[in-house]
């Protein structure tokens, strides 16, 4: 959770309900909702976050942490499900969007990580940590691509570097972190969940890439996926942010065994 802390830091839950607590009183004529609809989701993430941590501290127990996760994926997704018929970017900004899927991707990313230790638990329920799999890769994909192709043409940089890494939609050390993320639950999918093709993956036309582009409830290629996502991550770690001290050694190694799936 550290990287994500750098692009979303919590606020103080008090000082968003407030803030909530004082629109809420404001004329209904003059209240802007995209306001409202910002300050709410910051509550959410505030709330979740303290939620998150302890689940995380406690080792996400055997017991009890499934539906836990559930709520807290549930609890993520509703300041979305309020904006779907709108603008979702016009009316919560990029930002708090990234974040919310951040947060649901990464929250199962340490999910199935623990888990997957835990032998017995997993031989009985590999359906169920494929799912677990399949819906956090779609949301790290969805984290990384919405301001995904970017676009520069009206922006000068004075650092070529830094125009670059925009250009590859590498906007903070959490677009990074979330690339090695999806490869490692790509190759938890296919280490765990066996080597043949659970189903489909389209390509977003639009963007016109294949690295990020996963549709809702959409069932991945491990292996395609994951090797595309921690290919960039290698190209990344070792070209433009060579020298910030990101380890590539797993990712090659993860890279190396997606070999023998190779068509």
């Amino acid at each position: 959770m550290a990287h994500a802390q750098r692009l979303f830091p919590p606020r103080a839950y008090a000082i968003s309900l407030e803030e909530l607590k004082d629109l809420c009183k404001e004329d209904k004529e003059t209240v802007n909702p995209s306001n409202l609809l910002q300050l709410y989701t910051q509550i959410v993430l505030d709330i979740t976050y303290f939620e998150e941590n302890q689940l995380a501290d406690e080792d996400f127990p055997e017991d009890s942490s499934l539906q836990r996760v559930k709520e807290l994926i549930s609890i993520l997704s509703e300041p979305e499900v309020l904006v779907k018929e709108s603008n979702p970017i016009g009316v919560l900004g990029t930002e708090l969007l990234e974040c919310l899927s951040w947060r649901r991707g990464a929250l199962l990313y340490m999910y199935c990580h623990t888990v997957k230790e835990r032998g017995c638990w997993l031989t009985e329920n590999t359906d169920l940590f494929k799912k677990c799999l399949n819906d956090g890769i779609h949301y790290l994909l969805k984290m990384l691509r919405f301001r995904y192709p970017p676009r520069l043409n009206d922006v000068s940089f004075q650092d070529t570097d830094t125009a670059r890494l925009l250009g590859e939609g590498i906007f903070s050390d959490t677009h990074v972190l979330a690339m090695m993320y999806v490869g490692e639950m790509c190759y938890w999918g296919l280490k765990h969940c066996g080597e043949e093709k659970p189903g489909t993956y389209e390509i977003d036309s639009e963007s016109n890439t294949e690295l990020y582009c996963s549709l809702h409830r959409a069932v991945l290629d491990f292996r395609e996926v994951g090797e595309k996502m921690l290919m960039k991550y290698v190209a990344v770690c070792e070209g433009l942010l060579k020298g910030q001290n990101w380890n590539t050694a797993n990712a090659k190694l993860i890279l190396d065994y997606f070999k023998k799936f190779q068509s």
